[in-house]
């Protein structure tokens, strides 16, 4: 059963941090999600006026927050000590937990700073677990190679061919996130399974894809949201394309969001902000 098009959310241009300019899809508002997934940015520019700002010291709770840099170098530090430097081509997948005061900032002041940042909500039993990083260079994520000249980068999840599974270097969320960056030459087709049990979406960033079948066009810049079945099906365009396929296991839970704290119930939000007023976010149990 191929997946259709359900619905499409729009990039919407806005700023984050100190400032820095970029495109919000899933989370521009807050019933413009799907669950699992809270948020997904892209930032994309050549202009060091729109990034090298960055993103000051800043809390977390309560999700995942899941950086994938095409171009570019961020540094990561947090309250703790701990940095992760971020290159062209690679993944930080970070667990906020219960509590992480960390800051993500340009290490370059030139030159393009392009890739995505996606929110993943945490089921209620493990929004106060501790906090943790899985940083992961562009070298330990495997490439398949397509028999059309495409390729799929394989960040989580497992991606299926007629002969082979190639896993990606996260695995062990509870959400079992599928995480593709697929690349096509012009008119090439590309089907991979998705489980029915998961909500999927994809996000062309370069050239054209039409998705299902009948194929729709989608447009780029814009969270194309999939509808039931176990099958996604994409064909690029003349001048190929590029997409990120995303799909995971749904909660089903109650979601209250305030800022960088997403949680369960308002109470718990009111004491994740006092928490962190208190200086106690990150000790909280």
């Amino acid at each position: 059963m191929i997946r259709t098009i359900a619905r499409i959310i729009p990039g919407i241009p806005t700023s984050d941090g100190a400032g820095v300019q970029l495109r919000r899809s899933l989370g521009g508002q807050q019933q413009l999600r799907l669950d699992p997934f809270l948020m997904l940015d892209e930032f994309s520019s050549n202009d060091p006026n729109d990034y090298v700002s960055g993103f000051p010291a800043h809390p977390h709770r309560g999700f995942e927050t899941v950086t994938y840099m095409l171009e570019g170098h961020m540094l990561h530090e947090d309250h703790l000590g701990n940095q992760g430097h971020l290159k062209s081509g690679g993944v930080q997948w970070m667990t906020a937990g219960r509590g992480i005061i960390h800051s993500e900032m340009p290490q370059q002041e030139s030159g393009a700073m392009r890739g995505f940042q996606l929110w993943i909500n945490l089921p209620s039993h493990e929004k106060m677990k501790e906090a943790g990083y899985q940083d992961i260079q562009a070298d330990d994520i495997p490439v398949a190679k397509l028999a059309n000249g495409g390729s799929v980068k394989v960040i989580a999840g497992i991606y299926h061919s007629a002969d082979s599974s190639i896993a990606g270097p996260i695995h062990g969320i509870t959400t079992a996130p599928l995480f593709l960056d697929v690349h096509l030459p012009a008119h090439a087709q590309f089907e991979h399974p998705i489980p029915m049990t998961h909500s999927a979406f994809l996000y062309v960033y370069e050239g054209e894809l039409l998705v299902g079948n009948p194929a729709q066009a989608v447009p780029k810049q814009a969270a194309i949201v999939l509808g039931s079945g176990d099958q996604l099906h994409v064909r690029a365009g003349p001048s190929g394309g590029q997409c990120i396929v995303l799909a995971a296991m749904p909660l089903g839970e109650p979601i209250v969001q305030y800022g960088p704290f997403v949680m369960n119930t308002r109470a718990e939000i009111e004491q994740a902000i006092a928490d962190y007023q208190n200086n106690q976010l990150v000790a909280a149990k």
